[in-house]
């Protein structure tokens, strides 16, 4: 009893690694939506498969869908760590929140990239550009709130100026 109950947890997990390497075959030829059926057949059989969930995440994320496609990140986070594709997981992670324009997320999801692997020219590439987006961000965010200052400062000024002509009214 205990081979049969082996061999079929064997047989499911072969399954699921065919259904992974079919995925895959599609998301090369470009087939997005094919390679996710597939992707998401893999997790039904296996819902802790690291490849499967990695490459729905990244197959979504080509299909633009990059609030899913973190959320499957999410699941395998834990697992990113003990995997040989850490420093994989933490560059797509970093350009799931460039998408999304989470500057200060793709900041750090590159450079724990880089941390693990320094010689990667695309995390480099693109920690660069994250920094400088996020830069931008806060350089925009403090000109708004200069803005904002001035613009409350005016209608103090204003109100001010109201309340002195009605006062200079009634006298």
């Amino acid at each position: 009893a205990g081979i049969l109950i082996l061999s079929a947890q064997m047989l499911s997990a072969q399954t699921d690694k065919s259904e992974v390497r079919k995925g895959n075959r599609e998301y090369r030829k470009g087939e997005f939506k094919e390679a996710e059926i597939d992707y998401r057949r893999a997790l039904v059989k296996d819902s802790l498969s690291f490849a499967a969930n990695y490459n729905l995440a990244c197959d979504l994320y080509r299909q633009e869908q990059y609030d899913e496609a973190g959320n499957y990140m999410k699941k395998i986070a834990d697992q990113a760590a003990a995997s040989a594709r850490e420093s994989d997981y933490y560059c797509r992670l970093g350009d799931i929140a460039l998408a999304k324009q989470d500057y200060k997320g793709a900041v750090d999801a590159f450079e724990r990239a880089l941390l693990l692997n320094p010689g990667d020219m695309d995390a480099k590439e693109n920690y660069v550009y994250a920094k400088m987006m996020l830069q931008n961000q806060q350089n925009q965010q403090n000109q708004d709130n200069q803005n904002q200052d001035n613009q409350d400062n005016q209608n103090q000024d204003q109100n001010q100026d109201n309340q002195d002509q009605k006062q200079n009214d009634q006298n």
